[in-house]
C-alpha cells in the first residue's frame, strides 16, 4: 500500500508544477514574452543549418530563461506576501530579476551567434514569396503574441 501512496504523491507533484506554469502563463507578462520567443524559434528552426548539439543548446537556453522567469515570479510572490517589503527583500527580488536578465542576454548572444545565417534568412524570405498566404498568417500570429503579452 505504501508504494502506491508515494507514486500518487509523485504524480501529484507534476499537477502542482503544471498548475504553477499555467499561473505563470496567465499572470506573468515576461513569462509569456519568453514563451512567445521560444515558440517563434521553433517555427523558424527548420530553415537553419544546426547540429544536434547546437539545437540542444538553444533548447537548454530557452528552458533556462523560462525556468528562471518562473523562479523569479515565485520569489516576487513570496516577498510580496509579507505586505511590507524590507530593503533585503527588495534586494532579493532585484537579484532574482538580475538572474533572469543574465540568462536572457546570454541566450540572445548565443542565439545570434548560432542563428546568424544569411542563407537561412534568404530561405525564409523565399518561403514567404512562394507562399504569400503565409504572410497574413504570420502577421496574425505576431498580433496574437503582442496581445497575449500585453494582456494585464
Amino acid at each position: 500500500m505504501k508504494p502506491m501512496k508515494s507514486i500518487r504523491r509523485f504524480l501529484r507533484s507534476f499537477v502542482y508544477a503544471f498548475r504553477g506554469l499555467a499561473a505563470c502563463v496567465r499572470e506573468e507578462r515576461n513569462f509569456r514574452f519568453h514563451l512567445a520567443v521560444m515558440l517563434h524559434l521553433l517555427v523558424y528552426l527548420p530553415f537553419f543549418t544546426l547540429s544536434r548539439a547546437e539545437i540542444c543548446l538553444l533548447f537548454l537556453l530557452c528552458g533556462l530563461v523560462i525556468g528562471l522567469e518562473a523562479v523569479n515570479s515565485a520569489i516576487e510572490r513570496a516577498v510580496n506576501c509579507t505586505g511590507e517589503i524590507s530593503p533585503r527583500a527588495g534586494a532579493a527580488k532585484d537579484m532574482a530579476a538580475g538572474g533572469v536578465l543574465v540568462a536572457a542576454v546570454t541566450a540572445v548572444v548565443c542565439g545570434v551567434i548560432l542563428l546568424w545565417q544569411p542563407t537561412a534568412f534568404a530561405a525564409i524570405l523565399r518561403f514567404f514569396l512562394r507562399y504569400p498566404v503565409a504572410i497574413p498568417v504570420q502577421i496574425a500570429a505576431l498580433a496574437a503574441v503582442v496581445l497575449l503579452i500585453r494582456k494585464p
